[in-house]
Protein backbone atom coordinates (compact mmCIF):
# COMPACT_ATOMS: atom_id res chain seq x y z
CA UNK A 1 0.00 0.00 0.00
CA UNK A 2 1.40 3.40 -1.22
CA UNK A 3 2.44 5.74 1.96
CA UNK A 4 0.18 9.50 1.71
CA UNK A 5 1.76 12.36 -0.56
CA UNK A 6 0.64 15.54 0.78
CA UNK A 7 0.05 18.27 -1.77
CA UNK A 8 1.03 21.29 0.84
CA UNK A 9 0.32 21.84 4.25
CA UNK A 10 -3.52 22.99 4.46
CA UNK A 11 -5.19 24.65 7.40
CA UNK A 12 -5.45 24.59 10.80
CA UNK A 13 -7.94 24.98 13.61
CA UNK A 14 -7.81 26.82 16.77
CA UNK A 15 -9.60 26.49 20.10
CA UNK A 16 -10.25 30.17 21.25
CA UNK A 17 -12.21 31.15 24.73
CA UNK A 18 -14.19 34.00 22.56
CA UNK A 19 -14.87 33.61 18.64
CA UNK A 20 -16.06 36.67 18.46
CA UNK A 21 -12.91 38.71 19.85
CA UNK A 22 -10.93 36.08 17.73
CA UNK A 23 -12.52 37.00 14.48
CA UNK A 24 -12.03 40.75 14.66
CA UNK A 25 -8.43 40.19 15.30
CA UNK A 26 -7.84 37.55 13.19
CA UNK A 27 -9.99 39.79 10.57
CA UNK A 28 -8.86 43.38 11.59
CA UNK A 29 -4.97 43.07 13.07
CA UNK A 30 -3.82 40.31 10.72
CA UNK A 31 -5.83 40.89 7.65
CA UNK A 32 -8.05 37.34 7.04
CA UNK A 33 -11.52 37.48 5.01
CA UNK A 34 -14.60 35.82 6.59
CA UNK A 35 -15.48 32.83 4.23
CA UNK A 36 -17.83 31.36 6.20
CA UNK A 37 -19.50 30.69 9.94
CA UNK A 38 -21.01 27.61 11.76
CA UNK A 39 -23.91 29.43 14.72
CA UNK A 40 -21.43 31.11 17.08
CA UNK A 41 -19.46 28.55 17.37
CA UNK A 42 -17.15 28.25 14.19
CA UNK A 43 -15.23 30.99 12.38
CA UNK A 44 -13.25 29.94 9.19
CA UNK A 45 -10.86 32.44 8.01
CA UNK A 46 -8.97 32.54 4.65
CA UNK A 47 -5.55 34.49 3.61
CA UNK A 48 -5.86 32.71 -0.13
CA UNK A 49 -8.09 31.29 -2.55
CA UNK A 50 -8.23 28.19 -0.43
CA UNK A 51 -11.92 28.70 1.22
CA UNK A 52 -9.54 28.66 4.54
CA UNK A 53 -6.34 28.20 6.10
CA UNK A 54 -7.59 29.16 9.38
CA UNK A 55 -10.93 27.90 11.60
CA UNK A 56 -11.89 29.37 14.77
CA UNK A 57 -13.68 26.98 17.04
CA UNK A 58 -15.66 27.98 20.36
CA UNK A 59 -14.75 26.29 23.61
CA UNK A 60 -17.55 25.47 25.52
CA UNK A 61 -18.30 27.96 28.17
CA UNK A 62 -17.49 26.17 31.50
CA UNK A 63 -13.76 25.43 30.07
CA UNK A 64 -13.43 28.88 28.06
CA UNK A 65 -13.75 31.12 31.37
CA UNK A 66 -11.24 29.62 33.19
CA UNK A 67 -7.27 30.94 32.97
CA UNK A 68 -5.50 28.77 30.64
CA UNK A 69 -3.16 27.21 33.30
CA UNK A 70 -6.19 25.52 34.12
CA UNK A 71 -8.15 24.52 30.80
CA UNK A 72 -8.49 21.22 30.31
CA UNK A 73 -10.12 21.19 26.88
CA UNK A 74 -7.11 23.81 25.90
CA UNK A 75 -7.35 26.75 24.01
CA UNK A 76 -4.89 26.24 20.43
CA UNK A 77 -4.43 23.98 18.07
CA UNK A 78 -7.29 21.65 17.28
CA UNK A 79 -5.70 20.51 14.24
CA UNK A 80 -3.73 20.97 11.31
CA UNK A 81 -3.89 19.64 7.65
CA UNK A 82 -2.79 18.14 4.41
CA UNK A 83 -4.41 18.76 0.98
CA UNK A 84 -4.08 15.50 -1.15
CA UNK A 85 -5.59 14.94 -4.54
CA UNK A 86 -8.93 13.37 -4.23
CA UNK A 87 -11.80 10.69 -2.64
CA UNK A 88 -9.67 8.09 -4.04
CA UNK A 89 -6.99 9.15 -2.74
CA UNK A 90 -8.24 9.51 1.11
CA UNK A 91 -9.75 6.11 0.59
CA UNK A 92 -6.33 4.70 0.39
CA UNK A 93 -4.59 6.74 3.49
CA UNK A 94 -7.53 5.28 5.29
CA UNK A 95 -6.47 2.10 4.11
CA UNK A 96 -2.88 2.81 5.02
CA UNK A 97 -3.48 4.08 7.95
CA UNK A 98 -5.53 0.99 9.26
CA UNK A 99 -2.94 -1.40 8.29
CA UNK A 100 -0.09 0.91 10.10
CA UNK A 101 -2.66 1.10 13.15
CA UNK A 102 -3.06 4.73 13.11
CA UNK A 103 -5.62 5.60 14.55
CA UNK A 104 -8.48 7.34 12.81
CA UNK A 105 -10.69 10.01 14.84
CA UNK A 106 -13.13 11.38 12.04
CA UNK A 107 -13.36 10.21 8.27
CA UNK A 108 -14.11 10.11 5.96
CA UNK A 109 -16.76 12.85 5.52
CA UNK A 110 -17.26 15.85 3.31
CA UNK A 111 -17.53 19.25 5.16
CA UNK A 112 -20.36 22.23 4.48
CA UNK A 113 -18.46 25.10 5.09
CA UNK A 114 -15.33 25.02 2.32
CA UNK A 115 -17.09 21.54 1.02
CA UNK A 116 -14.10 19.99 1.66
CA UNK A 117 -13.37 16.21 2.22
CA UNK A 118 -11.74 15.08 5.52
CA UNK A 119 -9.90 11.98 7.25
CA UNK A 120 -8.01 12.77 10.99
CA UNK A 121 -6.34 10.73 12.79
CA UNK A 122 -3.52 11.11 16.11
CA UNK A 123 0.04 11.58 15.83
CA UNK A 124 2.21 9.60 18.19
CA UNK A 125 1.78 12.47 20.87
CA UNK A 126 -2.23 12.37 20.37
CA UNK A 127 -2.39 15.64 17.62
CA UNK A 128 -5.19 15.41 15.51
CA UNK A 129 -4.12 15.49 11.89
CA UNK A 130 -6.08 15.90 8.70
CA UNK A 131 -5.86 14.95 5.15
CA UNK A 132 -8.29 17.14 2.85
CA UNK A 133 -9.68 17.35 -0.63
CA UNK A 134 -11.53 19.27 -2.60
CA UNK A 135 -11.58 22.54 -0.88
CA UNK A 136 -14.11 25.35 -2.36
CA UNK A 137 -11.87 27.78 -4.55
CA UNK A 138 -12.41 31.67 -3.84
CA UNK A 139 -10.65 34.43 -6.47
CA UNK A 140 -11.57 36.73 -9.30
CA UNK A 141 -13.25 33.65 -11.37
CA UNK A 142 -15.24 32.20 -8.62
CA UNK A 143 -16.56 34.63 -6.06
CA UNK A 144 -17.66 33.59 -2.61
CA UNK A 145 -20.49 35.20 -0.41
CA UNK A 146 -19.74 34.39 3.18
CA UNK A 147 -22.63 32.53 5.08
CA UNK A 148 -23.97 31.63 8.72
CA UNK A 149 -24.14 27.50 8.61
CA UNK A 150 -27.03 26.05 10.93
CA UNK A 151 -24.63 24.25 13.55
CA UNK A 152 -25.68 21.22 12.34
CA UNK A 153 -24.80 18.06 10.80
CA UNK A 154 -25.41 18.96 7.35
CA UNK A 155 -22.41 21.39 8.35
CA UNK A 156 -20.40 18.74 9.86
CA UNK A 157 -20.54 15.98 7.10
CA UNK A 158 -23.21 16.26 4.22
CA UNK A 159 -22.55 12.78 3.75
CA UNK A 160 -24.05 11.90 7.42
CA UNK A 161 -21.70 9.63 8.31
CA UNK A 162 -21.82 7.16 5.06
CA UNK A 163 -18.45 7.05 4.51
CA UNK A 164 -16.75 7.29 8.13
CA UNK A 165 -14.51 4.54 9.32
CA UNK A 166 -15.17 5.06 12.92
CA UNK A 167 -18.12 5.41 14.85
CA UNK A 168 -19.81 9.16 14.36
CA UNK A 169 -19.20 11.11 17.23
CA UNK A 170 -20.85 11.26 20.48
CA UNK A 171 -22.58 14.42 19.79
CA UNK A 172 -24.92 13.29 16.50
CA UNK A 173 -24.87 9.54 17.58
CA UNK A 174 -28.58 9.83 17.86
CA UNK A 175 -28.62 11.66 13.98
CA UNK A 176 -26.65 9.39 12.41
Amino acid sequence: MPKPRPRKLGHLVLQVRDIQASARFYTEIVGLTVSDWIGDQMCFLRAGTDHHDLGLAQLPPETAALPPREVGERAGLEHFSYEVGSLAEIEGIADFLEEKGVEIVRGIGKHGPGENLFLVFRDPDGNFVEFYADMVRIDADHPYEPSVWEDNLDAYDQWRFEKFRVPAPGLYQEKA
